[in-house]
């Protein structure tokens, strides 16, 4: 495949998913014991076995881009070493090697690597921008020769040096070729020469670069909260690749102590922030990335990944007309009508004894409440099936049920089996989540499965609504599962939440439910953005009941809490005095959303079913 193809493959790809990268090079070739004053560069030549080996360590873990060995493989750089007649075999042996790793898996990208030259340039040092820009020329030549798919300018730490370094390899790569320019900060996102966050990313933004972010230097911390800088002032994809946190001195070592759990929380912040590239950087391994590929995978498995349509023509020849959402379910009937509908969000049990959430279901019931909504293992926490917390909440408190069904734990086979088990049980109402990764829970060794995500949970319950499976064969009878799908309004990345939203759509959806939303501007700019495909939409509303919760909101949710909201809970003087704030708080969110939405879910905080309907109070006649 000649490198515009695969430079094609690459480019659809960034825009349609994230991109996990490798981890450290040097760190993991510091672990096997070589000394850190060898060229590690020349290792290319003399231990190609340790290179090939560690690519196919990071491609193992879920790697899509592995970089070449060749961070310091420019001439300027190779001459300490005695080795500036060496740069071409260097650097075509770093991609041959890589290349062999890569193949026969198709989905990884090999990119060729070029670091910082090591030298200060002028007016500060000796060497001049021509000579910066030919040595970078002359690397690029051998690794764009070598067939390598993109290339990585890493670890640079000014404007000038970057700038030499793309034009040198944008004039040996052509326009086809993607260049990712990371430059490198300070813990407070400054350049080490001092440029602020403003003045690089315009300069990035204005560049010749396709993808712009941030490596090495300083851990995820420093390198979302200076990405979230970045964002304003250019529309580039961007990439990220940190540090394993700082490294601590351990018997005269460098160690980076950042564990792969640690630095997989901050991806899983990158890409909700829009981030396209996470991989990391100094002190990360194949345990950091796989732990970063769990996250990725979760949050956008691919909703190209496994085509689930009505389609093609032997499916549209034999699918079932659906049946309309006022004969699914008395709840499909109320939405069709345009009623204003409430659901109250109970949790299962974490045991067998169901009896608290029966009961609750009961007083939601006496209240006026429509339906109560099951989460399935919220939290990736593990409790009874909310399959069955729906069947008995359906049974004995007499209230209908609406169950998050997520893709976390179940194949495609199992997702389709489940929906059929759940129709026959009686159950009509879902929510197509793609769930949260086991890391976020107890249980983080637990695996996950990640098959499709819920847009593609979506689809297979479209077709099973036309009588097919997932294969889009006929099955001989239909369900009539209302279809409903999650939003998030407050979403960082607004473009690509709208986008989705718009798949799930496309794919059947009958109704929207929202994460909390306190924050009614956010509401009204995402009602705008998908107004034209009319579908009903219901507004999550939460209850604050502490500070802590509301931090945790913010800080751990990533739910925008307005100041004044934070302020009135931080004023309360008790926890009931908290509690009471919350509930008040979300009274006055259920009014002030009223007029634009079609229903409301409340959540039941820690158990406190009377705090749901108290706030239900306030919708007042429906």
């Amino acid at each position: 495949m000649s490198y515009q193809s695969r430079a094609a493959e690459f480019r659809e790809k960034l825009q349609d998913r994230v991109i996990v990268a490798d981890g450290a090079m040097g760190t993991m070739i510091y672990s096997r014991g070589v000394f850190i004053n060898r060229c590690f560069d020349d290792l290319n030549l003399s231990a190609s076995s340790l290179v090939k080996e560690i690519h196919e360590e990071y491609i193992k873990a879920g790697a899509e881009i592995i970089e070449t060995n060749t961070f310091g493989a420019t001439r300027l750089r190779l001459a300490n070493y005695g080795l500036a007649d060496k740069v071409d075999a260097i650097n075509r042996a770093g991609v041959n090697l890589a290349k062999e790793a890569a193949e026969g898996k198709p989905g990884v990208f090999v990119a060729g690597a070029m670091g910082p030259l090591g030298v200060h340039l002028e007016p500060l040092g000796a060497t001049s921008f021509a000579e910066a820009r030919e040595s970078y020329r002359e690397q690029a030549e051998s690794l764009v020769d070598a067939g390598v798919d993109l290339i990585v300018l890493e670890t640079i730490s000014s404007i000038a040096e970057m700038r030499e370094a793309l034009e040198a390899a944008r004039e040996v790569a052509g326009t086809q070729m993607v260049l990712v320019a990371h430059l490198t900060i300070d813990d407070f996102g400054y350049l080490h020469d001092g440029t602020d966050t403003e003045t690089f990313a315009k300069f990035l933004d204005a560049s010749p670069a396709d993808v712009v972010g941030i490596n090495c230097s300083v851990g995820p911390k420093a390198t979302l909260e200076t990405l979230e800088k970045v964002m304003l002032y250019t529309k580039k994809p961007l990439s990220a690749m940190p540090n394993a946190g700082h490294p601590t001195k351990v018997e005269g070592r460098n160690i980076y102590l950042s564990s792969p759990e640690y630095l997989a929380q901050y991806a899983r912040r990158m890409i909700w922030a829009g981030v396209k590239i996470v991989g990391g950087c100094c002190g990360t391994t194949p345990e950091h990335i796989r732990s970063i590929k769990g996250e990725a995978k979760s949050l956008q498995p691919g909703h190209k990944s496994i085509q689930v349509t009505v389609e093609s023509p032997q499916a549209k020849a034999e699918a079932m007309p659906a049946m309309p959402a006022e004969r699914k379910s008395g709840l499909g009937a109320k939405i069709a009508s345009g009623k204003f509908v409430a659901f109250v969000e109970i949790l299962p049990p974490r045991g067998v004894d169901a009896a608290k959430e029966i009961a609750g279901s009961k007083l939601c019931r006496d209240a006026g409440i429509d339906a109560i909504n099951v989460p399935d293992g919220p939290r990736a926490s593990a409790r009874m099936s909310a399959q069955v917390t729906c069947q008995l909440i359906e049974r004995d408190a007499g209230i209908e049920s609406v169950l998050h069904f997520c893709c976390r734990d179940r194949n495609i086979l199992g997702i389709q089996s489940e929906l059929l088990g759940a129709h026959a049980a009686g159950i009509r109402n879902l929510i197509c989540i793609t769930g949260d990764p086991p890391r976020m829970g107890s249980y983080p060794d637990a695996t996950a499965v990640f098959d499709v995500d819920s847009i593609g949970l979506a689809n297979i319950v479209n077709n099973l609504n036309h009588g097919l499976d997932i294969g889009g064969n006929p099955i001989g009878s239909q369900t009539a599962l209302l279809l409903g799908v999650g939003a998030n309004p407050g979403a960082l990345n607004l473009d690509e939440e709208v986008e989705r939203t718009r798949w799930k759509v496309e794919a059947g959806a009958e109704f929207i439910v929202t994460q909390p939303v306190f924050e009614v501007g956010l509401l009204e700019r995402f009602l705008k953005r998908i107004e034209g495909f009319k579908i009903p939409l219901i507004s999550g509303i939460w209850p604050l009941t502490s500070l802590r919760n509301a931090e945790f909101m913010v800080n751990e949710l990533r739910v925008p809490v307005p100041e004044e909201f934070m302020e009135r809970i931080r004023t309360a003087d008790s926890p009931e005095k908290a509690r009471a704030e919350g509930v008040m708080i979300a009274q006055e969110m259920v009014r002030r959303v009223r007029p634009m939405v079609d229903g409301v879910q409340l959540s039941a905080p820690f158990g406190r079913y009377a705090m749901a309907i108290e706030v239900a109070q306030a919708i007042g006649p429906r």
